[in-house]
């Protein structure tokens, strides 16, 4: 193992599973700057999320392996992952902090690696993390999707489908959009609509201006806050990283043709507004506020979702996903559920704990009445540690 000053390539290993080598660097445009032709495979896993994301999230140390062929040194794939500090426990995770809806590897432009390939990967960057410099007590990976447009996701590989406790919402329309409109007239958006377009002035636009999408952003913090206070829960996606992070990717990702935002608005005001990203023929709905009761009359988020759904179809997106978590209205919109796969490996006896509890989690899953039972019995023993 070869450890260079200068902050930058931090640790270099020789994995024991057979054809990788692992080098891990803790600053990602460093890694991104020697990456050529990255297959992006979901929204997320995009250059311009991961400078975002990078860039506000500091209480992390960065920690982003690159994956290479051990006998040709062609590189193959990208880890975007951090290490933290949490209790004492010394954590592997990937690059979210419960921003992130879908986590894998940025896989070089034409690999596609078989069963074997993807788990030997695996293994190597399991083995490679078991001699990081410093240590590491735990890895941690969460939300993994098995496959990427067709490839496997190798380090899915590592946990079981459905094991999460979170899962993807994906909308597949053809290329007639009044079909879909069709197939969810139980919604009885037209007569959402009607009663929205009596307002003076009323519309809906997809916004083209940074400066004027920043501020709808700012709408969007207002509105969530306001939300969330009522139903008396946490909203930290306005504080200081987060909206640091959102706005940069407004910032980055418009211009790029990457992020889209939406409004619905009236001379009253801002009525809805949406925040998502863009990759090839799809789009993740990001973030959807809304103006509170006043305007329940309208159902102003199920309405400025069929209308970004409907004005991205037109650009030629595809599948649209309502991102995780389960929700009634997801399944009126005809969102078929995408299973995803967390996995817990413990590197030293103080990561045991953690790893055994995230098993009985994702164990208890099915049995939700005795799941809830074990959940109180280990937040008592360790309070604190997150879901």
């Amino acid at each position: 193992m070869a450890i260079l000053e200068a902050g930058r390539l931090i640790g270099r290993v020789s994995s024991l599973a057979p054809g990788f080598r692992v080098d891990f660097v803790d600053d990602w445009k460093l890694a991104a700057a020697s990456w050529s032709g990255a297959d992006q495979e979901t929204a997320f896993q995009y250059p311009i999320w991961f400078e975002a994301w990078y860039g506000a999230f500091k209480d992390a140390s960065p920690l982003i392996a690159v994956v290479t062929d051990g006998i040709t040194g062609r590189r193959i794939a990208l880890v975007p992952l951090i290490l933290r500090l949490r209790h004492g426990v010394r954590i592997v995770e990937f690059a979210d902090l419960n921003v992130t809806d879908y986590n894998a590897p940025l896989l070089a432009d034409g690999v596609t690696l078989d069963a074997g390939e993807a788990r030997a990967m695996s293994q190597a960057l399991v083995a490679a993390l078991r001699k990081l410099p410093g240590g590491a007590d735990l890895i941690r990976l969460r939300k993994m999707p098995a496959r990427l447009e067709g490839r496997l996701n190798p380090l899915a590989m590592l946990g079981r489908p459905g094991s999460s406790s979170l899962n993807g919402n994906i909308i597949n329309i053809g290329d007639d959009f009044e079909d879909y409109r069709a197939s969810i007239k139980r919604m009885q958006l037209p007569r959402s609509w009607r009663v929205f377009s009596r307002h003076p002035g009323a519309a809906f636009r997809m916004v083209t201006s940074v400066d004027e999408a920043l501020d709808i952003i700012d709408v969007t913090d207002a509105q969530q806050q306001a939300r969330m206070q009522k139903l008396g829960l946490e909203f930290v996606l306005n504080d200081q990283v987060h909206a640091k992070f959102y706005r940069d990717i407004v910032r980055r990702g418009l211009p790029a043709g990457y992020a889209a935002v939406s409004v619905l608005a009236c001379n009253e005001g801002i009525v809805a507004t949406v925040l998502g990203i863009k990759q090839g023929d799809s789009f993740v709905f990001l973030r959807i506020s809304n103006g509170g009761r006043l305007w329940a009359n309208c159902s102003p988020s199920r309405l400025i979702i069929e209308r970004t759904m409907a004005a991205l179809h037109a650009q030629g997106i595809r599948r649209f996903d309502l991102s995780i978590g389960n929700y009634a209205f997801k399944r009126r919109f005809g969102a078929g559920q995408l299973q995803l796969a967390d996995t817990s490996i413990a590197l030293s006896w103080r990561g045991s704990p953690y790893a055994w509890r995230d098993f009985a989690a994702q164990s208890l899953r099915r049995h939700p009445q005795l799941a809830a039972l074990v959940g109180r019995l280990l937040r008592k023993r360790y309070p604190g540690e997150e879901e």
